[in-house]
């Protein structure tokens, strides 16, 4: 299947560089996978059906119990929870048509639905980074100014910072999808990579791409570049505020959740810089397909067992709901 896939996006090639070619829009995309484990498919569905139900079952659990329990109705679990549903979603953009491909062979998604796919993604993904400013900053107030905690993250205060992010995250990545949206694609077809993003897509337009290439990277180094700073900045100020607690083990303590926390926040950031704050369009399938895999399935499995799972809040909600669900 992986011989015939590249000999037709050759075929492609030559046809684009022919003076005579005649030039068919196309109307759909052929999604290829990770080309060198062509051959693992059957072993690529378990792996990643074992990734997907522990996602969901993780960062749906911890979303259910931060609705329900009403001890965790405080900012810093609806933040949590909100990381869970974004975590929930941004699984369920990718990984389900990964699944269909590896077991059906049904690799092929429409033109729009690519776009579509490609948009919702990195609008999730921008929100994502959004989401851990925010987090990072209430954990700030919380660790360094706790006796205005209460007036400074009031209801009111965490419910805009929430709607500002989500509504932001949409409306930062639109210029990605109008950009696209006037290209020209007419063949190839193949997208080396498992989901439809920006920088394979522009591999596959017959026409000049730079503007493209200059919105993107303009837009991903704002989003990540700022975003990023801002998480470091109140974590330096984090750790200088525990180093000044007295306590050994309650040093230790804040020192071990925020070291978590912020190997996290890298393993999410550092991969999506490197795929998006580039000066041109290269892509290397199988090296980009794998650091993709980092913020794609890797960070939405991780998060519920760092932020969450961890939590002597919520592992305590979880058991009371478990053993009042025995007793019914």
């Amino acid at each position: 299947m992986g011989t015939n896939l590249y000999k037709v996006d050759e075929d492609y090639h030559q046809a684009a560089v022919s003076p005579n070619r005649t030039i068919t829009p196309v109307t759909e995309f052929i999604i290829f996978g990770f080309p060198s484990l062509q051959q693992y498919q059957l072993l690529l569905f378990c792996v990643f059906l074992l990734i997907y139900l522990f996602t969901i079952t993780g960062n749906g659990s911890i979303f259910s119990l931060v609705i329900l329990v009403r001890r965790l109705h405080t900012p810093m679990y609806f933040f949590v929870g909100n990381l869970s549903f974004l975590d929930l979603s941004y699984a369920t953009v990718t990984i389900p048509k990964m699944l269909a491909k590896f077991s059906m062979d049904l690799d092929t998604i429409s033109y729009m639905a690519c776009l579509a796919q490609m948009y919702i993604f990195e609008s999730l993904a921008a929100v994502e980074c959004l989401l851990l400013v925010v987090m990072a900053y209430d954990r700030y107030v919380a660790i360094c100014s706790p006796l205005h905690y209460p007036t400074i993250m009031t209801k009111r205060r965490y419910l805009l910072l929430m709607a500002m992010t989500w509504s932001c995250g949409f409306i930062l990545v639109l210029p990605f999808l109008i950009s696209a949206l006037n290209l020209q694609f007419c063949g190839p077809n193949i997208i080396h990579h498992y989901y439809c993003d920006h920088p394979p897509l522009l591999q596959l337009a017959c026409t000049d791409t730079s503007i493209n290439v200059a919105v993107g990277s303009t837009i991903g180094a704002c989003i990540l570049l700022i975003t990023f700073t801002l998480i470091v900045i109140s974590y330096i100020k984090i750790i200088l505020a525990i180093l000044k607690i007295n306590s050994r083990e309650g040093r230790m303590k804040t020192f071990s959740t925020c070291g978590s926390h912020f190997a996290v926040v890298s393993i999410f950031y550092l991969p999506l810089i490197f795929m998006y704050v580039r000066p041109k369009a290269s892509y290397s399938s199988d090296v980009d397909s794998l650091v993709a895999l980092l913020y794609t399935v890797l960070t939405p499995m991780m998060n519920p067992v760092i932020y969450s799972l961890r939590n002597k809040d919520i592992i305590e909600a979880f058991k009371k709901k478990i053993h009042f669900a025995t007793k019914e």
